[in-house]
């Protein structure tokens, strides 16, 4: 028998879950922490690693308490995060300031400079992050960081993921050089790949700008797989969680890469991580290069596999939004959505309130909603939201069968699906697939099951996932909305590239109005 803890920092909160390799899940908890914004500067987004370690402590010793097991007999723990959220640090692993979350749009002219600058100097990196490098990612975060604090360049040493900035902190690590970093991370958001010596050229850096003339050797440090550890336990963060001192502790990964393990994801499948955004999910022996994605790294999410990460920048956040303007709570606005049907309101919503993550990698879209009439409601426009956040993951998951990635079974993870029948039903018939729902909680567990690997409980993640992973409920598609979403979906798809491309073809759109008022007739109707 191996217990272990599974931690997953989320946006909002961390969940601290302990599980033994026979039983299962033991216990969850959950601390909350504040995210920074500012009402002057909606691309402002920052989270103290302070306050991150405070709510581990909290959630931890309650997680224990609850699980009714000693602290002591666990025997790994294993963190995700969410990422690209990057912290500077000097050169003893003090932060220079706060996370860069996720969601910190500020980066968005230092993105398009690595962009412009990789295609002028077919830098190969660039065409395995999708062609287009993101405002959301690592280095446009460090270089608009290093530009705007210009009183903190003398002590900048490093910068380092969320996740292993935590790993590193929970090993007593105080040298930027010895801290592993992950290869989801550094894959996914920092152009890194040994097929070119990790990070692209020295000088490549530093035509982008002399601050980052020595960059290349700031962030040099071991670069890991999961199943590599990145340290053990320290003796100080061992008596704060309430654990022991030395356990194993794997190497990191993003929320969304081991949300998907937790969700059961094997080759051929997509999982759609639904929370405040989306992440998609998906793995292949193969490595085949996509563009618009957000990456296609060997041993992202599954050591053995190729990750393939895409995903849409809001859609909890979007629902939120229109419950919030709304005077309301997504919960309440959603009583009676099932009653609603496919195309009713005659809405067409498209999810770019907080830009577009992919196919179009744009932090310059807003969020459309084109059809209204006097009559419409909130709860129209959160179905239509609903509706138009599906039709986004399909113009993904096209993206990617297209460019050679198995897209098989889709499995919506994450928090939102497990709240929202109405959501899942709708994505089946938008993508006119079944949808499969695991049964219950599933986050954390993809922490879970690597930190059972390091404590050599399973052989294997395939094993684990056996013994761990919940069943699925499955949504079927309805053939009558699945009709209707076709016709839906080819005037999404027109208004996506006409108003998502600077450069897009004349596209006429004068059907666009006409034909929603015909579809929401014709579902009033039947």
């Amino acid at each position: 028998m191996a217990i272990i803890a599974g931690v997953d920092f989320g946006t909002l909160n961390v969940r601290v879950s302990v599980f033994d390799n026979e039983r299962g899940r033991l216990a969850t908890a959950v601390a909350e922490y504040p995210l920074h914004r500012m009402r002057e500067d909606p691309d402002f987004a920052t989270q103290s690693h302070v306050d991150h370690m405070q709510a581990l402590t909290k959630a931890s010793r309650q997680a224990i308490a609850e699980s009714g097991v000693p602290g002591t007999s666990i025997a790994a723990i294993a963190l995700d995060t969410t990422g690209s959220s990057v912290i500077p640090v000097d050169a003893n692993m003090q932060p220079l300031g706060e996370y860069y979350l996720w969601c910190d749009h500020r980066a968005k002219s230092e993105a398009q400079e690595i962009t412009a600058l990789a295609h002028q100097q077919t830098i190969e990196a660039i065409e395995w992050c999708g062609g287009v490098y993101s405002h959301e990612w690592g280095f446009a975060k460090l270089l608009h960081w290093l530009r705007h604090n210009p009183n903190q360049r003398a002590q900048f040493s490093s910068a380092f993921e969320h996740c292993d900035m935590i790993a590193a902190t929970l090993a007593g690590i105080t040298n930027p050089s010895k801290v592993v970093r992950s290869v989801c991370a550094l894959g996914h958001k920092w152009m890194w790949n040994p097929r070119w010596g990790g990070f692209p050229p020295q000088k490549f850096f530093s035509a982008l700008d002399p601050l980052l003339d020595d960059i290349c050797e700031k962030l040099q440090s071991p670069v890991e797989t999961s199943d590599h550890l990145a340290g053990r336990l320290s003796p100080y963060w061992a008596k704060q969680l309430g654990l022991k001192a030395g356990i194993h502790i794997p190497v990191g990964a993003f929320d969304a890469h081991w949300d998907a393990l937790g969700a059961g994801i094997r080759e051929g499948d997509v999982v759609n991580v639904i929370g405040t955004s989306t992440c998609i999910i998906a793995m292949s022996k193969k490595t085949a290069l996509v563009p618009g994605v957000c990456g296609v790294v060997p041993g992202s999410v599954h050591p053995a596999f190729t990750g393939i990460e895409a995903g849409l920048s809001a859609t909890g956040d979007i629902f939120d939004a229109i419950a919030r303007r709304a005077g309301t709570s997504v919960k309440e606005l959603s009583k009676g959505l099932d009653s609603y049907r496919a195309g009713q309101t005659g809405l067409l919503r498209l999810s770019w309130d907080n830009g577009d993550r992919t196919v179009l990698v744009n932090a310059e879209l807003g969020g459309i909603t084109l059809g209204w009439n006097l009559l419409h409601t909130a709860q129209d426009e959160l179905f239509a939201a609903i509706e138009g956040t599906a039709m986004h993951t399909r113009v993904i998951l096209e993206r990617m069968a297209e460019h050679g990635v198995p897209v098989e079974r889709v499995i919506n993870g994450g928090g939102v699906p497990q709240n929202n029948a109405v959501l899942n039903q709708v994505y089946a018939n938008v993508l006119g697939k079944p949808v499969l729902v695991p049964d219950g909680v599933p986050t954390s567990l993809g922490s879970g099951i690597i930190a059972l690997l390091a404590a050599d409980a399973f052989a294997s993640i395939e094993e684990a996932q056996k013994a761990l992973c919940l069943p699925h409920r499955t949504y079927q598609p309805q053939p009558e909305a699945v009709a209707i979403y076709e016709q839906l979906y080819r005037l999404y798809s027109k208004i996506y590239f006409a108003f998502g491309q600077k450069n897009a073809a004349s596209v006429p759109l004068g059907e666009v109005l006409p034909q929603l008022r015909s579809i929401a007739a014709l579902t009033r109707n039947r």
